[in-house]
């Protein structure tokens, strides 16, 4: 299974691409996003190792914002979380990363989860954004509502809404953040 999204953001200019590939012991999302931080332009390309229950082992960002140069590198190890090898306290019982400037890292947690229609779970994640200087931990709330969508709730950032998926196992709307395009031209005739 190989799978590819890319996405238009909708609060600043933007755009994202992503692909979810097989590697020998489970699972590499890789992407770049492209976007207006600010006054500035933004290039961060990104790389989430899972394994083959969907848990992060790790990954990393590299890219610019404006003038700045961005780099981190992220593991997860007997348990512990590093960040650019500084030991993340408090995260040990969290299995997934998700990075704030990207809507492709739902997908892990989603098929993590399984959930069936009408369920729902409670996850808490390892969150890092640009800008950050530290990973923190983000309570997330998923409700199945029917084959598409899920109930989405992230209570310490003030967001709710109902993601619609697409058939691959990416969200393609993530209202008020991101809404999947199709790539390809229609030419008349």
């Amino acid at each position: 299974m190989i799978e590819t999204a890319f996405w238009r953001r909708l609060d600043v200019p933007g755009h994202d691409a992503a692909r979810i590939a097989p590697t020998a012991g489970g699972w590499r999302l890789a992407g770049t996003a492209v976007f207006c931080a600010g006054p500035v332009p933004a290039c961060l390309g990104y790389v989430v190792d899972l394994d083959a229950d969907w848990r992060t082992t790790g990954g990393r960002i590299r890219g610019f914002r404006g003038a700045a140069e961005v780099e981190h590198v992220f593991e997860r190890r007997d348990g512990d979380w590093r960040l650019d090898g500084r030991l993340q306290r408090g995260l040990a019982d969290l299995v997934d990363l998700d990075l704030g400037f990207t809507p492709s890292t739902n997908f892990q947690q989603l098929r993590r989860l399984g959930l069936p229609v009408g369920a729902s779970a409670g996850i808490r994640v390892a969150w890092f954004d640009l800008g950050e200087t530290a990973l923190t931990e983000l309570p997330q709330r998923y409700h199945r509502l029917d084959a598409g969508r899920y109930e989405y709730e992230s209570p310490t950032a003030g967001y709710r809404a109902v993601l619609e998926m697409a058939e691959n196992g990416f969200v393609r709307n993530y209202p008020q953040l991101w809404v999947m395009e199709a790539c390809g031209r229609k030419h008349a005739g």
